[in-house]
């Protein structure tokens, strides 16, 4: 049963309550394995699931039998599994149209082996939806039409049961998979637009802290005004001014950060000599710019000319993905710091920048992370990282997300990382004890195995550097090109013929080559940087280059030069580990987040959960994997504040931060980052002591 409730320009469709429909087993679905996979169904119908290690994604796919289901009645989406591995699984999902290719319903769940885990999902993209569709552009994440959009309810054909690139064998069982029906808030498209309103909020529905006039905002300033004087100190008072745990063991005071390891376990240590663990954001900054430029009518408000807010008027150029990528200049509008504004007066910005610091130090956090104001971490108030980046040619041959990757036998990227490290001299980090120390690039496209970067090498240019270093390379290792053909299985004339042929060779043949010399180029990058940071800034760390992806080669490379391993983790729990054959170096992870749907915005970002409660224990539970694993010095929470709710330049309009748009903290995740701040120190120093007395 069915009732259609009007309010206005919206359509709630309400579906009868606690109706499930069973999914597995029934007789609506069968069972198939995916690549490198082995599927058997017992007479229980439970699915037993063998998972091997050649295949990115191997599992089971659940599907309709007959094509398609329509399942628009139905919302919360679960399926129970058990893990029947020795060690504990990520178990994901991903339900799919035929042919799919965006992005489409999903989760995952962290299994201790032997025990029964449920992966939660929602059929619905988003709590809203259109009854026609609506174009709307340069947003990850929007309301679309009940059978529009990237993912059609309407269409449901299968649900993947997964691993994600497993390093050993596993197995794992799917019990059973239920829908819930749900009410279905539906909107008119002819009345949805604009969307948005002036304080850069979604005006068309409501939950707990939206923001409606200036009062409620000067409301929400004295609250946090009175809880941060009451919580000022932090949730632990054995920290330092650094925010070291004056409870541990004293060490040599350096008067810079440093490494040591401690009973087994890598940490920081202070410039006073005390053990400190970098627990971060980033991009504590004041600015959550979107483009407004071919898509003024999706805001209620902006400002006219001659007004206060017309400051926060701005243009852009990065745009790597999405509607704005081939815009090249287009305009911009700041609604978070119009709303610092409308909160804080003139002096917004002194006053953003000392909340910054105040705020860090109560809710247990200690470090000022990646892409922050320097105006913030300048104050010398809070620990704090530095980004630098490479420039110079990119290797032609090669690609990724976000990009080629930077030549480090070009000259232009040799000389420009030394400038960069030096002009760190006039800000003075580079003798800052404050500083931490220094990462370099970001999620760099290194390929999907050990043998890309040397391939992209070979189907670049003949002037690409990195070719010409193949070549001399090579020239090393065969005495003459004849010697390479023989190996290679390649007919070239000359050395001349090998840079002029961007043809790819057999990798049979080549194979070997190909992966050491991948090897030589990962080398070349973290040697080139280590080298710079350590000529400017010797007393600092070299943080490396935050690896989101990368062959153990890489890894390799960065444990033998970078003072400290960087990766980015879009999981829930820390999962990345040196590989065998790596020097023993400490780790830090650069980014993680959660998020869900139920404060306005359009997007969860990469690791969704269903509610703030559950965006706090995620938060909680990935810190403590962290603070478990013995390399781990350090994690930082990926981002400050909320992004647009109608997107940065690349479209992420994510639900990630410790604050709205509106700069309100977020309770929920507040009081996690507290809870798990007053007793970091203890869980991973008690972390140390019981593996050194394990029998």
């Amino acid at each position: 049963m069915k009732t259609a409730l009007i309010f206005g320009g919206w359509v709630l469709v309400c579906a009868a309550h606690g109706q499930t429909l069973t999914l597995w087993p029934s007789e609506l679905c069968d069972v198939r394995q995916h690549t490198d996979s082995s599927v058997a169904v017992d007479a229980g119908r439970t699915v037993q699931v063998t998972a091997g290690t050649r295949y990115t994604w191997p599992g089971a796919t659940v599907f309709f039998k007959a094509g398609e289901m329509d399942l628009a009645a139905y919302g919360p989406l679960r399926v129970t599994v058990s893990n029947a591995s020795a060690r504990a699984l990520t178990v994901n999902l991903s339900v799919k149209n035929r042919n799919q290719k965006e992005q489409s319903p999903g989760g995952s769940a962290l299994v201790a082996p032997g025990a029964v885990g449920v992966i939660e999902a929602n059929l619905r993209l988003s709590p809203w939806m259109l009854d026609r569709p609506l174009e709307l552009v340069g947003m990850r994440g929007h309301p679309s039409a009940i059978e529009g959009g990237s993912f059609n309810v309407r269409k449901t054909a299968e649900l993947h049961v997964f691993l994600n690139s497993p390093d050993a064998p596993a197995r794992f069982v799917i019990l059973k998979i239920e829908a819930d029906k749900a009410p279905l808030a539906l909107f008119k498209a002819d009345t949805f637009l604009p969307f948005v309103d002036r304080f850069g909020q979604f005006r068309h529905d409501e939950w707990p802290g939206k923001i409606h006039d200036e009062a409620e905002l000067q409301q929400a300033r004295e609250r946090e005004a009175a809880w941060l004087a009451a919580n000022a100190a932090g949730p632990a008072a054995d920290r330092n001014a650094w925010g070291g745990w004056t409870g541990g063991p004293q060490l040599k005071a350096t008067g810079h950060f440093r490494t040591e390891k401690v009973d087994g376990l890598w940490w920081l240590v202070d410039p006073d000599g005390r053990l400190f663990f970098s627990h971060g954001v980033d991009c504590v900054r004041h600015g959550a710019e979107t483009g407004i430029q071919y898509r003024e009518n999706y805001f209620a408000w902006l400002p006219e000319k001659g007004s206060p807010f017309e400051a926060f008027y701005g243009k852009a150029n990065w745009a790597p993905h999405g509607f704005y990528k081939d815009k090249n200049t287009f305009r911009t509008f700041n609604f978070a710091g119009a709303n610092l504004l409308r909160k804080y007066g003139e002096a917004w910005f002194d006053e953003h920048v000392n909340l910054a610091h105040r705020r860090i130090r109560a809710w247990g956090l200690n470090t000022v992370a990646n892409w922050s104001d320097d105006k913030v971490y300048l104050q010398r108030r809070t620990p704090y990282t530095v980004c630098l980046h490479t420039g110079g040619p990119r290797i032609e041959g090669s690609d990724g997300w976000w990009g080629k990757f930077p030549d480090p036998f070009a000259k232009e990227f040799i000389e420009g990382i030394r400038r960069r490290a030096r002009d760190q001299q006039k800000p003075g980090t580079v003798n800052d004890p404050w500083c931490i120390g220094y990462f370099v690039d970001n999620e760099l496209s290194w390929g999907k195995d050990d043998r890309s970067l040397a391939l992209g090498a070979l189907l670049s240019p003949a002037a690409q550097p990195a070719k010409l270093a193949f070549r001399d390379w090579l020239q090393g290792r065969y005495a003459t090109v004849a010697a390479l053909n023989a190996a290679w299985g390649t007919d070239f004339a000359a050395w001349d013929a090998f840079l002029a042929t961007t043809n790819k060779p057999s990798e049979k043949r080549c194979g070997a080559d190909l992966e050491a010399f991948h090897s030589q180029i990962a080398e070349q990058y973290f040697r080139v940087i280590r080298d710079a940071v350590k000529a400017a800034a010797p007393d600092k760390l070299y943080l490396g280059c935050r690896i989101a992806w990368g062959a153990p080669s890489v890894y390799r490379a960065a444990a033998k030069y970078c003072d400290v391993v960087s990766v980015n983790i879009y999981q829930r729990q820390a999962n990345k580990e040196l590989p065998d054959g790596s020097e023993d170096k400490p780790m830090i992870n650069g980014e993680f987040h959660f998020g869900a749907l139920d404060r306005g915005l359009f997007h969860t970002g990469l690791v969704a959960t269903r509610s703030q409660a559950e965006r706090a224990a995620c938060y909680v539970a990935f810190v403590e994997s962290c603070l478990r694993h013995p390399r781990y010095v350090g994690t930082h929470w990926f981002q400050w504040r909320d992004q647009a709710l109608t997107g940065r330049g690349d479209g992420e309009n994510y639900q990630i931060g410790f604050l709205t748009i509106t700069d309100q903290p977020y309770p929920e995740l507040v009081e996690a980052a507290r809870t798990i701040g007053a007793t970091m120190y203890e869980t991973r120093f008690g972390a140390g002591r019981r593996s050194e007395t394990a029998p």
